[in-house]
């Protein structure tokens, strides 16, 4: 295979997954300016952060079943357009609902996107060449991670939100006509392989009822009122959805899960990786808010504030191999879980004092910590079987994004009922949210300390892994638990 066919894969492969990540992250330096123009209400806003990580994670698994059925390259162009003409609706957006309708497809497009990316790496390169394509996503995804914040923030500041959408646009043109260029691989001649193994459609619908509704009943309560009738119906199809998912994944027809539930790391990795999740993600999204209404933070300067937590996440990641050698996996990836917590307290305190200086050690922290987690990761995906291994990184990735939602719906729960009471009580607007922002930042350490014992016991032995599996294990995992 020529170089230049090379380049062009990694090219038409790169360019979506870091649009995929990036939209992760630019959103929540926008949302004062988007709330503003928009004139959105809180649950509003909260819909617009947490909308694309809810069709990401129900659409995920769908992606791969496309992308084996359909082809990895027809899913991987076809999320590409989809996401690219997502985003110019929402940078065109002149309602919420708009807006919020556009994210939602820019989700299904990143569902597509991500599974057939990996695809394409994993059939259309050399062997010599997969081991550099799959650190090269590692590095696009990190690079996400750091410049999404400051790019959001200057872009914001300089040209409007709008244009944070509208970014996506000659990157999705390029990705679809360097994908359009590169010739197919000629269908190969060695015997077809069985088929890998999937979890059923209805086992997918009723995880997606699940979530969608636990996501209306944490964001809508507490504007309606958990007693209100909409919301109440919500948590009644949540109760009805997790009968049936249990029945269903209990069944004669749905045991592939049954071998990944008997290995500790991927049971441990799955348990830290949501806890961290419902901490982390929620408190990115009122950090965002206390930035920049609470300190007065320019948008520029509001995502240069989150670059601690990239660059300390960054410099730590080469020295986790010779960490965990000489400590051993369980206690890095506890200590981590543990340093994410401390970092969520020290914010806490450094709020207080209304400077920013004051909260970027608990952000080093928070950075520092979901490095050292990343062997447990690691772990969980190499412990699944080699022919559920596919199976695996797409329900640790489900299960990631499944844990950004609700952490922005049961954080801003815990957010919005103490900022209530504080109000209630007599404070002012800026102290009412400060008090609900603090209550949720010792929420949120709570919820990821509580992962420490759990990553002690999922990693208790260590057990050598196939080799075959680490490349996939390192493509699927982003930086963090």
């Amino acid at each position: 295979m020529s170089r230049l066919r090379v380049l062009a894969i990694l090219v038409a492969v790169l360019l979506p997954s870091f649009m995929t990540a990036l939209d992760n992250t630019v959103v929540n330096v926008t949302l004062p300016q988007i709330q503003a123009e928009l004139a959105l209400s809180e649950a509003d806003l909260k819909w617009v952060a947490a909308i694309y990580p809810l069709t990401l994670a129900s659409l995920l698994l769908l992606g791969g079943h496309l992308s084996d059925t359909v082809g990895r390259h027809a899913t991987l162009s076809l999320g590409v357009a989809l996401f690219t003409v997502a985003s110019v609706g929402c940078s065109a957006a002149s309602s919420g609902m708009a807006l919020i309708a556009c994210r939602g497809l820019q989700g299904v497009g990143a569902a597509l996107i991500l599974p057939a990316s990996l695809a394409v790496q994993s059939h259309d390169l050399p062997p010599h060449v997969r081991n550099a394509a799959f650190s090269a996503t590692t590095a696009t995804l990190a690079s996400a991670l750091a410049c999404g914040p400051v790019v959001s923030g200057v872009m914001t500041q300089h040209l409007g939100w709008e244009s944070v959408f509208a970014m996506n646009l000659p990157l999705g043109c390029v990705s679809l006509l360097v994908g359009f260029l590169v010739p197919r691989p000629k269908p190969s001649l060695r015997a077809t392989s069985p088929a890998s193994a999937t979890l059923s459609l209805r086992v997918i619908a009723l995880a997606c009822c699940s979530l969608a509704a636990l996501a209306y009943c944490l964001i809508e309560g507490p504007e309606q009122g958990f007693d209100a009738l909409p919301v109440a119906a919500s948590g009644g199809v949540v109760v009805a959805s997790a009968v049936g998912l249990c029945y269903e994944l209990t069944s004669c027809r749905n045991t592939v899960l049954r071998p990944l539930l008997r290995q500790r790391p991927f049971v441990g990795g799955i348990i830290t990786q949501l806890l961290w999740g419902l901490s982390v993600s929620g408190v990115y999204f009122f950090t965002s808010q206390f930035l920049q209404n609470g300190l007065g933070l320019a948008p520029t300067q509001a995502g240069l504030t989150f670059m601690p937590v990239a660059l300390s996440l960054i410099a730590t990641i080469p020295f986790i191999s010779r960490m965990a050698r000489r400590w051993g996996e369980g206690r890095i990836s506890a200590a981590g879980l543990l340093l994410v917590g401390l970092g969520l307290l020290m914010v806490t305190l450094g709020s207080s004092g209304g400077k920013l200086v004051d909260i970027l050690p608990g952000l080093s922290f928070i950075g520092f910590g979901s490095a050292l987690a990343v062997p447990l990761t690691t772990r969980a995906l190499e412990s699944s079987p080699n022919h559920l291994s596919g199976i695996a990184a797409g329900l640790f990735s489900a299960a990631r994004e499944a844990s950004g939602v609700v952490g922005i719906g049961l954080v801003g729960a815990i957010v919005s009922f103490v900022e209530q009471a504080a109000g209630s009580a007599g404070a002012d607007g800026s102290g009412a949210f400060l008090s609900g922002y603090q209550a949720g930042l010792c929420f949120a350490a709570a919820l990821v300390a509580a992962g420490a014992p759990v990553a002690l016991w999922a990693l208790r032995h260590r057990r050598s892994a196939p080799e075959g599996d680490r490349d996939a294990s390192a493509c699927a995992s982003k930086p963090g638990p």
